[in-house]
């Protein structure tokens, strides 16, 4: 679907949910309240800036009485239910800011390396299923294709360049892909295991920044994933991603640590630690 099929799918929704809520006779305050959702959330997806997630407009639903409307009327997606907003907000962004403690960020991903984190989820799916699953991964890694919107930062922990995922020759050609990336598109910072604790250790996270809205965050666990709008929530998580980005060594000696790892991987040997 492109772009702007999906802003006309975003329009479409938002003009759906305010004549409901209208013939409701409720403000956006009364609905957020009723369906668990700040007013700013159902401002935003009124005005086609944001999808909800599938839980979101499960509670939509009830909180109308709308018998399931609005949980159909979302854009089919071969994603997790939980990450279908993160998708849909994604392109929007004018700066994604990412930390990982574990796996290369999905827009960074290469794929052999997606293939292979698909492939060892629980439960397991179908040679088919992983391929579509890896298909949409990459998708999403198209808005890189601009030069210049989204900015994207990356910080990743070092625990993510040591950790062979689809085997040394792929984890060679995925690192060479996020040195490439950061020689012409985006920052990358790496966070070296003699930092020790950190203000992010706790959890991965990703910021994002929008020309006309509030910028959000998002974290995510297994199975599950959670988009944070309070201004304070998302105010503190910038502050942390601060933190720890002034702990994480420069662009530069990250990329050439990067290099170095997946030269070691190239030679058929897993690098030792530091």
């Amino acid at each position: 679907m492109a772009l702007s099929e999906k802003q006309a799918k975003r329009n479409a929704y938002g003009e759906e949910l305010r004549e409901r809520r209208e013939r409701a006779g409720l403000t956006q305050a009364q609905l957020g309240k009723s369906a668990v959702l700040s007013r700013s959330h159902i401002a935003h997806i009124e005005a086609g800036r944001r999808l909800p997630s599938r839980e979101d407009a499960e509670r939509l639903d009830q909180a109308l009485n709308t018998g399931g409307v609005f949980v159909r009327f979302l854009p089919d997606a071969n994603l997790a239910a939980f990450f279908e907003e993160v998708a849909e907000l994604e392109p929007q962004a004018v700066m994604i800011r990412e930390y990982q403690n574990s796996l290369v960020p999905g827009l960074l991903q290469t794929e052999e390396y997606a293939r292979a984190v698909f492939a060892r989820g629980f439960p397991r799916v179908s040679d088919e299923k992983c391929a579509e699953n890896v298909r949409t991964r990459l998708a999403r890694a198209k808005i890189l294709e601009d030069s210049l919107t989204p900015e994207v930062w990356a910080l990743l922990d070092e625990a993510v360049l040591r950790r062979p995922v689809g085997g040394h020759r792929a984890m060679a050609e995925q690192l060479r892909h996020i040195v490439h990336l950061g020689e012409h598109r985006i920052r990358v910072h790496v966070l070296p295991f003699d930092v020790g604790a950190h203000a992010l250790m706790e959890s991965g996270v990703t910021l994002m920044r929008f020309a006309d809205m509030a910028p959000l965050a998002y974290v995510e666990g297994l199975n599950t994933g959670t988009v944070l709008d309070s201004p304070a929530v998302v105010e503190q998580s910038l502050v942390s991603y601060d933190l720890a980005l002034g702990d994480a060594l420069s662009h530069q000696e990250s990329l050439a640590l990067i290099r170095a790892v997946a030269e070691g991987y190239q030679d058929g040997q897993r690098p030792a630690h530091p």
